[in-house]
């Protein structure tokens, strides 16, 4: 009899848990990062589908993601990590353990019209499922908090690891790592107060981690052959740049390039993974367009529900369609800030230079000039968007550089600008720059 089979059979008498905590496969996605002579730290990230042979329960259909961690502390103090700042909604080990409990009324239910034919089996095994699924909960729990890391410090010397079980993220998952510690060792075993005056400087350090799951837009892009097909144009200063940033392209345009859309009124500093960093430790990414995608799109818009990774409508620059697409989610898709990002031909002392549009969307109209008759009607105010950019930036302490160009010149309230399916905007006619830091800033 084959096994899937036998696991069924064995399904409709008892409550199987069969966690498989050997299948590691995710662990050759781990990062790790060194502060000398004081620690090492590595982060992996599961994907939803290992994360469930993992734990043996779908975590990620009640919205759980879990980081592992793995610290070693080389340094001479005591090091604790700090839970919060990985994610302030981070769930316990038994909280996300009792979300993911066996319950035999939620799959009686699941069952609809059919569970009232097999009622007279399910009353027959109900006592010896219960027993099993009680035997099974009581497992998860002991299971999960095995797996846990641990809040108490880690020793000089000693090596920690352990999942913490955060909120769930598709795409680039950033785990912000900070580490506190005492400026001297206890003077006895039982010393584990941590006083203020005690706690040396933390020790902050960043991942970013692909997460299998999505089809993010940028994976379909080469930014090595892009860059290869433009020559590149060094900028030494801040003025040159401003001269190279107004012989580019104002606004964007349609895929033939006779339209004139949404201002370009957005310019970003870095490399690409100081760029994925920057921005979605705060923003999401965006899914490619297909049948699926399209489908949770109408799906999300007829529910008024959230889809963070929803894919954009294609704007055009530079020959080609965006790069890179980012956005932050409020309620629903008809409310949320979105960014496109272009790879430019010009470097700012040696950094890549990528210009783009951020617009927010407002709520969703009918217009004849699209496939669909529907768009998202954006907020005209484009500048709000532009510097909600550079305070969302400087929030998260990931610049080290802001400023301002001229771009696609002023438009009033009173005679404003057009974009290609008429909607309305008025700027002061800049685009913002944002020079990103390498790292996160203390």
């Amino acid at each position: 009899m084959p096994l899937a089979l036998l696991h069924r059979l064995q399904g409709l008498f008892i409550t199987p848990y069969s966690p498989k905590p050997g299948q590691a496969g995710f662990l050759a996605r781990a990062q790790t990062q060194e502060v000398a002579s004081l620690c090492r730290v590595t982060v992996a990230v599961p994907g939803p589908e290992e994360a469930t042979e993992w734990f043996g329960v779908p975590l990620a259909r009640r919205k759980i993601q879990p980081v592992h961690i793995r610290l070693v502390n080389t340094g001479p103090q005591p090091l604790r990590l700090h839970l919060v700042s990985i994610d302030p909604e981070y769930f316990t080990p038994l909280e996300a353990a009792a979300l993911n409990h066996f319950s035999l009324l939620k799959r009686f239910s699941a069952l609809g019209f059919l569970a009232w034919f097999l009622l007279p089996m399910v009353i027959f095994v109900l006592p010896l499922k219960l027993l099993t699924a009680w035997w099974s909960n009581r497992r998860m729990d002991g299971f999960f908090q095995d797996q846990a890391f641990r809040l108490s410090p880690a020793k000089p010397g000693e090596t920690v690891e352990g999942f913490v079980f955060t909120r769930l993220d598709a795409g680039t998952k950033v785990v912000p790592i900070r580490l506190y510690g005492l400026a001297s060792r206890p003077e006895t075993s039982e010393a584990h107060l941590f006083l203020a005056e005690n706690l040396i400087p933390a020790l902050e350090l960043t991942f970013a981690i692909p997460i299998p799951g999505i089809r993010a837009d940028y994976l379909k892009r080469d930014f090595e052959r892009i860059a290869g097909h433009q020559a590149p144009v060094e900028c030494a200063d801040g003025s040159t740049l401003a001269q190279k940033l107004a012989g580019l392209p104002a606004t964007t345009t349609n895929s033939r390039g006779t339209g004139t859309g949404d201002p370009v009124n957005l310019v970003v500093v870095g490399h690409f993974p100081e760029l994925l960093e920057s921005f979605t430790a705060r923003w999401d990414e965006t899914e490619t367009i297909t049948l699926g995608t399209s489908w949770k799109t109408v799906r999300s818009f007829l529910l008024g529900t959230e889809y963070r990774y929803s894919p954009v409508s294609p704007l055009y620059l530079l020959g080609r369609s965006h790069d890179l697409a980012l956005q932050r989610v409020r309620h629903s898709i008809n409310e949320r800030l979105h960014l496109r990002l272009w790879l430019s031909p010009l470097r700012f002392q040696g950094r890549p230079v990528w210009v783009g549009q951020v617009s927010r969307d407002i709520g969703v109209r009918f217009t004849p000039r699209t496939w669909n008759l529907t768009t998202h009607r954006i907020d005209p105010d484009v500048d709000e968007s532009r510097d909600y950019v550079l305070e969302d930036l400087l929030e998260a302490k990931r610049l080290e550089g802001l400023g301002y160009a001229p771009g696609v010149g002023e438009h009033t309230m009173e005679n404003p600008g057009l974009n290609l399916t008429g909607d309305p905007y008025f700027t002061d006619g800049y685009r913002a720059i944002a020079v990103l830091a390498s790292q996160s800033k203390n």
